[in-house]
């Protein structure tokens, strides 16, 4: 009985570290769109719920890229007009942040240039490039990984309810929709 308890505390100190930013306010990020729009997140985006995907290592990025298609599917995508049965879908803000920190900072122009040729076009609203000082984001965010991608679903008043690390899949889309439409 007490290895039972003692691995139950671990396993909630664990969820409680790896979430330890869910209840803070996502700090302010400007960057500019793959459509050349300067933007910030997230009192830009404080209309209504936001995903925000942010990578900033080649591997977590590529990872990022996990994200994209079934985000569009479930989020962005608009309804088929003339379906049979209308498709209900939460109305949220969705913006991917590849961060250009460091050294790579110089690169981040012609990454641009590159991602505007290679990510599908109805993505590019959505593809917000950082090119800026690291900080704090990684303490305020809990990246403590760099070569995984950061999901979080931010509320209305820019609060991070919700965050994962690491590739889609089918159990953290239900979370984050779970997220987005009991909210």
């Amino acid at each position: 009985m007490k290895k039972l308890s003692l691995t139950i505390a671990t396993i909630f100190i664990a969820i409680q570290f790896a979430n330890a930013q869910v209840g803070d306010s996502f700090p302010e990020m400007t960057g500019t769109s793959l459509t050349d729009e300067e933007i910030t997140v997230p009192s830009a985006t404080q209309d209504k719920m936001t995903l925000i995907g942010i990578a900033f290592s080649k591997k977590a990025e590529d990872d990022l890229k996990t994200w994209f298609q079934p985000i569009w599917e479930r989020f962005i995508r608009e309804a088929d007009p003339n379906a049979l049965i209308p498709e209900m879908k939460p109305d949220v803000n969705v913006v991917f942040i590849p961060m250009f920190t460091g050294l790579k900072r110089g690169a981040s122009g012609s990454a641009i240039k590159k991602m505007q040729k290679d990510v599908d076009k109805k993505l590019h609203p959505h593809v917000i490039v950082y090119s800026g000082k690291m900080g704090d984001y990684e303490d305020q965010l809990n990246m403590t990984e760099k070569d995984q991608p950061y999901f979080y679903v931010v509320n209305k008043e820019g609060q991070i309810i919700y965050s994962t690390a690491g590739r889609s899949s089918i159990k953290k889309l239900n979370e984050v929709e779970g997220m987005v439409t009991d909210y």
